[in-house]
């Protein structure tokens, strides 16, 4: 058991605290076969970035906007599956309000659909797709989530799944865990995370905690 502390955590949403994989391989895999792609190469690809970087790298010379639309009505529809994860739920009830919020590559009407699918409070500040101009791996959300929750982002603690996300979470200067909810460790490892567990039932918070000193307890 290792235990840390920091100002604030900064979760992201898909494969962290809410599953939908299910949901997003039905969406990107129809998507894929209609423009002749590999619907496995491009669901590894969407996975944790937002959904216009992967359609302007696959269709260059398409309607981005258009096609994102369309990929944003069909996962907002799609929502069989879309679940809790083991431990999320018990992890934020136990945070100290304004302590947390959720960094998204989802759009925002997205985000909020599978949260409340879920069953998950609905930060009153939230960093999504819609809130930045550039996507991770780059460290532009969790940079913007620090100041909005107006603490450093060295003194947050980033939770990711994906290699991108780890990635944007490092650049940003936060300290990372990583999920095992969606890669393996030999994917998760070479992006850099402090820590690898396997799900957010594998953290838990102090009682002592406040709002500007999390004490978080980690079971490696």
């Amino acid at each position: 058991m290792s235990e840390i502390t920091c100002k604030a955590i900064l979760f992201d949403m898909d494969g962290v605290l809410i599953d939908s994989t299910p949901a997003v391989s039905r969406v990107w895999s129809g998507w894929a076969r209609e423009h002749g792609f590999d619907p496995d190469e491009v669901i590894k690809r969407a996975h944790g970035r937002p959904s216009l970087l992967t359609i302007r790298e696959y269709l260059p010379d398409s309607d981005h906007e258009a096609e994102d639309r369309e990929v944003e009505r069909r996962e907002m529809t799609d929502l069989e599956g879309v679940k809790l994860l083991p431990g999320a739920s018990e992890l934020l009830r136990a945070l100290p309000s304004g302590s947390w919020t959720i960094v998204t590559s989802a759009t925002r009407p997205l985000a909020e659909v599978r949260l409340r699918t879920a069953g998950l409070p609905i930060p009153e500040r939230i960093v999504t797709s819609n809130d930045i101009q550039n996507g991770k791996p780059d460290p532009e959300p969790y940079l913007k989530a620090a100041n909005m929750l107006a603490v450093c982002a060295s003194d947050c603690l980033v939770v990711e799944d994906v290699p991108f996300g780890i990635l944007a979470g490092k650049r940003s200067g936060a300290r990372v865990i990583a999920l095992r909810t969606t890669y393996a460790d030999s994917e998760l490892t070479p992006a850099g995370p402090d820590w690898i567990v396997n799900d957010c039932s594998s953290l838990s918070v102090d009682p002592a905690s406040t709002s500007k000193n999390i004490v978080l307890k980690i079971a490696i």
